[in-house]
C-alpha cells in the first residue's frame, strides 16, 4: 500500500519506518527542510534504539523516502498519516495548529477520494475539527465531488522501545464508523495483526479518548506511587518492600509503580493537562487528575529539597555530580525532565553542576547551550570529580553496578541522592556513604 505520513517527529519517523519494513512504501513529508536533508543523508535526529537502522535500510530499499513536497506526498498516499506535534498551549490544552495546518494541506492537493489518519494525540472532537478544515478547503477549490473520512489512529509508543511497541503493538485502535474505511485499515495493519486480532474498532470520539485515558492512568499510577512514597519515609516504612507486596496483586501488577522524582517526557505532562483542560471546557472538575499533575510537579522537588537539608541550606559555591539527564533511559529526550528542576534549582541556590548522561549530552547542550555553572562530562567519572555529593536522575543500564569506592575517592564527601531507588540502603552504609533515596524510612539513612 502507498502510505504518505506527514510529521517526521518520534512517532512519525517509527511509525514510517515500520510500515515501511513490512513492505508498504512509505513517503514521509516534513516542513523542516533542514531535517528532511538529514534523513536523505541517513542522520536520524532522535535517539531510538534500533531506529537508525531501521531507517537507513527501508531508505536503501526505496521502501522509505523523506520530502518536503505535500503536493507530491498527498498524491502518492492511498492513505494520510498525520502525525505532528500538539505542544501544549499556554492554558494547557493542546495546540492543534499544526494537525489542522496539514489537513488544509492535504485537502489543498486532493485529487482523488483519502483516508485522513489522525495519529497525533489530540483533544476529543479534534476529528471533526479537521472533517471541517478538510471540507472548507475543498469547498474553495471548488472540489465538493471528493470523499474523505477522518479516523483516528491514536498512539501507543514508549519512548526507549518504540520500535518494538510498533512492530508487536498491544492493540490498534480505529475510530471511525464507515464500514470501508475499516477495511483498509485493517490491510494496512494486516502484517501487525497475524497472531491474534489485535484491532479494537470504535466510534472516533471513543479512539480520542481512549489516548488520553491511557497515558492519564500510567500517570496516575506513578503519582500514587510516590505520593506512597512520601508517606513511607515520614511512616518509617520501605516503599520498595510496598511495591512488591501490592505489585504482586494482578489486579495492581508491577508496571508504573516504581517510585522517583517524577514523570516527565513528552507525553505524560502535556497529556494530563491536555485532559484537564478538556474537562474545564465542559465545566467537568478533573479532581483526581489535578492531583496527578499537582503531585507529579511537587515530586520533581524531592531531591532538591533532600540536598537543601542535608547541607543545611547552605548548597552557594558547591558542585553537585548529576548522573542522567533524560526523563528515562534509552531516550535523549529532556521534555518535562526531572534532572531540569533539579539542576535548575541549584543554579538558583548558587551550586554548581557537573553532568553525564549516555545519550542527551547533545540535547542538554542545546537547552542551556554555555553555562559557568554547568559542565557536561564525557564519562559519568569525569562528572564526580570534586563534586561535594551525587544525584542519580536516571536509571540508565550503565549506572546499575558502579564502583562505589571510585565514587568515593572522587567526591569530597561520600554523599549519594538516589532519585531512582537503584541501590540498597544497607548497601550504601556498609559501604560507607552518606545515602538518600525516595520513599525508605529517613531514620535508617
Amino acid at each position: 500500500m502507498n502510505v504518505t505520513v506527514f510529521g517526521t517527529g518520534y512517532v512519525g519517523l517509527v511509525q514510517g519506518a515500520i510500515l515501511a519494513d513490512v513492505g508498504h512504501h512509505v513517503i514521509c513529508v516534513d516542513v523542516d527542510a533542514e531535517r528532511v536533508e538529514r534523513l536523505n543523508q541517513g542522520n536520524i535526529p532522535i535517539y531510538e534504539p534500533g531506529l537508525e537502522s531501521l531507517v537507513r535500510e527501508n531508505y536503501a530499499a526505496g521502501r522509505l523516502e523523506f520530502t518536503t513536497d505535500a503536493r507530491a506526498g498527498v498524491k502518492h498516499g492511498q492513505v494520510q498519516l498525520i502525525a505532528v506535534g500538539t505542544p501544549p498551549d499556554e492554558d494547557g490544552s493542546a495546540d492543534l495548529q499544526y494537525v489542522l495546518a496539514v489537513a488544509g494541506t492535504i485537502a489543498e492537493h486532493m485529487e482523488r477520494d483519502q483516508i485522513i489518519i489522525n495519529k497525533s494525540t489530540v483533544p476529543v472532537g479534534t476529528a471533526d475539527k479537521v472533517s471541517a478544515k478538510v471540507t472548507e478547503v475543498l469547498e474553495k477549490r471548488n472540489c465538493k465531488d471528493l470523499y474523505f473520512n477522518v479516523v483516528s489512529n491514536p498512539e501507543f509508543l514508549k519512548e526507549g522501545s518504540a520500535v518494538a511497541d510498533c512492530q508487536k503493538p498491544d492493540r490498534i485502535i480505529i475510530g471511525t464508523e464507515n464500514e470501508a474505511t475499516i477495511e483498509v485499515m485493517r490491510e494496512l495493519y494486516a502484517p501487525f495483526n497475524r497472531n491474534h486480532d489485535k484491532v479494537i474498532v470504535m466510534d472516533v470520539r471513543s479512539a480520542e479518548l481512549t489516548k488520553y485515558a491511557a497515558n492519564c492512568m500510567l500517570a496516575t499510577k506513578i503519582s500514587f506511587m510516590n505520593e506512597m512514597a512520601n508517606l513511607a519515609e515520614l511512616l518509617g516504612a520501605d516503599i520498595e518492600m510496598v511495591r512488591q507486596g501490592i505489585g504482586s496483586d494482578p489486579r495492581v501488577g508491577y508496571h508504573f509503580i516504581y517510585p522517583g522524582v517524577g514523570y516527565g517526557g513528552s507525553c505524560f505532562p502535556k497529556d494530563v493537562q491536555a485532559l484537564i483542560r478538556t474537562a474545564s471546557d465542559i465545566d467537568f472538575d478533573a479532581k483526581v487528575l489535578k492531583a496527578v499533575e499537582a503531585r507529579n510537579q511537587e515530586q520533581k522537588t524531592t531531591l532538591f529539597t533532600k540536598m537543601n537539608r542535608h547541607f543545611d541550606g547552605q548548597l552557594a559555591g558547591k558542585t553537585f555530580a548529576l548522573w542522567g539527564l533524560s526523563f528515562k533511559p534509552n531516550t535523549d529526550d529532556m521534555r518535562e525532565a526531572p534532572s531540569r528542576v533539579l539542576m535548575e534549582a541549584l543554579w538558583q541556590a548558587g551550586a554548581n553542576v557537573q553532568a553525564y548522561d549516555p545519550e542527551a549530552m547533545e540535547e542538554a547542550q542545546r537547552i542551556y547551550g554555555t553555562r559557568d555553572d554547568l559542565t557536561l562530562c564525557g564519562t559519568k567519572e569525569a562528572a564526580l570529580k570534586g563534586a561535594d555529593a551525587l544525584a542519580i536522575l536516571t536509571e540508565w543500564q550503565s549506572f546499575r553496578a558502579p564502583d562505589f569506592d571510585l565514587i568515593k575517592s572522587h567526591l569530597s564527601q561520600p554523599t549519594l541522592f538516589d532519585g531512582r531507588n537503584m541501590f540498597q540502603p544497607a548497601r550504601m552504609r556498609k559501604q560507607g556513604f552518606t545515602y538518600y533515596s525516595v520513599g525508605r524510612d529517613i531514620k535508617s539513612v
